[in-house]
């Protein structure tokens, strides 16, 4: 049996995914791995993001694909990922599978061995903050003011939290399903029923985030918060 792949690619800048600079080298590389492997890609993601920045939507959405599926998720480079220490914990809780074109005996043990060198790294860090500030102290400079007073959660803001914590848990759903609610919104359109839906999407080999097989409900609620 095949292996499917989700590829993700991420260029830098806006011009870069217009004039297909760096994509396609990127595209090449998975294709030659997939070939090597037999895989085949399941789908593509492009970010149009610095390596610099930690927020990477199309990532979200890629591993959200790849998990429903059952696929792997590769990169063309192994740089597409450790750059970016969220990037790996993202990864790493995601529960997918990951590969590298350009290495590939990289695996979920890599990625703890980098998670562990970037954790490494922030614990130098702190250690050093914390020697400054107890030294800055030592000095006599003050180190800023002390607030007596201690907010209490009253009822109301529990039940506030719990609305909140209720709506987050709400847009994380709608969030899993943004790139397959459209197209289960295209089989409503076209008269499929909701026990048809689930099955076709149970068919394509989409799961939901519980990884569990679709459901009348399960659809129902998709297309709810859709």
């Amino acid at each position: 049996m095949k292996t499917k792949i989700v590829s993700y690619l991420r260029v830098s800048t806006a011009r870069q995914g217009e004039s297909g600079l760096g994509l396609d080298a990127q595209r090449a590389a998975v294709e030659a791995f997939c070939k090597r492997t037999s895989s085949t890609i399941a789908r593509e993601f492009v970010e149009v993001e610095s390596g610099r920045h930690d927020d990477r939507p199309k990532l979200a959405e890629a591993l959200a694909f790849a998990r429903r599926s059952k696929a792997t998720l590769l990169v063309a480079k192994l740089d597409r990922l450790s750059r970016s220490v969220r990037f790996i914990a993202t990864v790493m809780d995601s529960g997918v599978e990951f590969a590298a074109a350009d290495m590939p005996d990289a695996n979920r043990m890599l990625l703890h061995i980098l998670a562990a060198i970037a954790e490494g790294e922030a614990k130098a860090i702190s250690d050093r903050t914390k020697s400054a500030l107890a030294a800055a102290k030592a000095r006599g400079t003050k180190l800023g003011t002390h607030n007596p007073s201690v907010p209490v959660l009253t009822l109301q803001a529990a039940r506030k939290g719990r609305m909140l914590g209720a709506s987050a848990n709400r847009q994380q759903a709608s969030k899993a399903y943004e790139d397959l609610a459209p197209y289960a919104m295209t089989l409503r359109d076209s008269g499929f029923s909701l026990r048809a839906i689930a099955e076709r999407l149970n068919s394509d080999g989409h799961r939901t985030r519980t990884d569990v097989s679709w459901s009348q409900v399960q659809v129902s609620r998709m297309l709810a918060r859709a």
